[in-house]
């Protein structure tokens, strides 16, 4: 434990073997139930009356003790672990799967499984959860340490430019150290949604939606066109507040990335206009370019000459002709055009 209070280190246990001492403890009881009826025997015979008490107190010693020590033995899966508390104070943390025995008194501990009557009543004073979070599925108290998913609702975030948006992601995570998981934080799978939610409310908040050619220059970053590093970004500063309770953040994934309905409509038109400035500059290129090139040919091969004036006209033509949106209509002139 550090100077903050929180753990910082796991103790990790070496428990014996777990069938062992199974084998061990049922040979015992056994060895007490017949102890308990061969004083019976003797006390109803008379012979050895104070061994046969002492054999019958034994006995009943023994039903007393023996389910006690059977509650040191503790079964962890694969990918689980239990952190143990003895009379309050940290224990260790049983990892790895196997069977094993412990210390009978100690208890694991997880606090985000509560017992059947602390969930109802926590169910009844809380909002519904929200949709799409998965819970820890660890069996028992047990830690699962198995990689899992935060998928939380649907945020409605302002950009960098202060346009509503919203936005969902997914974060992939795993616990690495129990003891910190359970001690540090009241509840670790709701720090790290909440967390999640802060974290994206940040994040979001420094970029636009989309770079426009008028807005900025080519290397700034967007959520639209940068999602890849705007999501590793996310992941590195939901990390740094995370790590204090024993989470590692995987990977965190943009899911749903859009306009908020107010202002989708008019964005919408926005990108369409966008869209049709581009082409147009594109064609209005193209056209210049075969202008050029006709009156080049048309000069270099000496078949017309024209004045500045029918060139003005020329070209004035052809870019009517290239650049309009609709097929043009010749007029054929069969006079003079002087």
């Amino acid at each position: 434990m550090n100077n903050t209070g929180l753990f910082s280190e796991e103790k990790l246990l070496k428990a014996p073997n777990g069938m062992l001492m199974l084998l061990l403890l049922i040979a015992a009881e056994i060895g007490f139930f017949i102890m308990f009826f061969c004083g019976c025997a003797q006390l109803e015979s008379g012979s050895g009356v104070c061994g046969a008490i002492l054999a019958i107190g034994g006995g009943i010693m023994s039903f007393l003790i023996c389910p006690i020590l059977f509650a040191g033995l503790k079964v962890v899966k694969p990918n689980e672990a239990l952190v143990l508390t003895l009379f309050g104070k940290y224990y260790g943390t049983l990892s790895g799967s196997g069977f094993y025995y412990v210390n009978p008194f100690v208890a694991a501990v997880n606090p985000t499984k509560l017992s059947d009557q602390d969930a109802q009543e926590q169910k009844s004073r809380q909002r519904p959860a929200k949709a799409g979070k998965k819970s820890d599925n660890a069996s028992g108290k047990a830690v699962s340490l198995k990689v899992m998913t935060l998928n939380n609702e649907r945020q409605k975030v302002n950009d960098k430019l202060g346009n509503p948006i919203e936005i969902g992601v997914v974060v992939i995570w795993r616990v690495v150290n129990a003891a910190k998981a359970v001690f540090n934080v009241d509840n670790y799978i709701e720090f790290l949604s909440i967390q999640a939610d802060s974290s994206l409310r940040n994040i979001v908040r420094l970029y636009p939606y989309d770079i426009w050619d008028e807005d900025g220059d080519g290397d700034e970053m967007s959520l639209r066109g940068s999602s890849i590093e705007v999501a590793q970004k996310l992941r590195d500063e939901l990390q740094a507040k995370v790590g204090d309770a024993g989470l590692e953040i995987v990977e965190t994934r943009i899911t749903h990335l859009a306009y908020a309905p107010e202002i989708a409509a008019a964005m919408l038109q926005r990108q369409q206009a966008s869209a049709i400035i581009d082409a147009r500059k594109l064609i209005v290129e193209g056209a210049v370019g075969m202008v050029d090139m006709a009156l080049t040919q048309l000069s270099e091969n000496d078949i017309v000459s024209l004045d500045d004036e029918r060139k003005a006209q020329m070209v004035s033509n052809l870019l009517v002709v290239l650049c309009g949106s609709k097929e043009a209509q010749p007029i054929v002139n069969s006079g003079s055009i002087y």
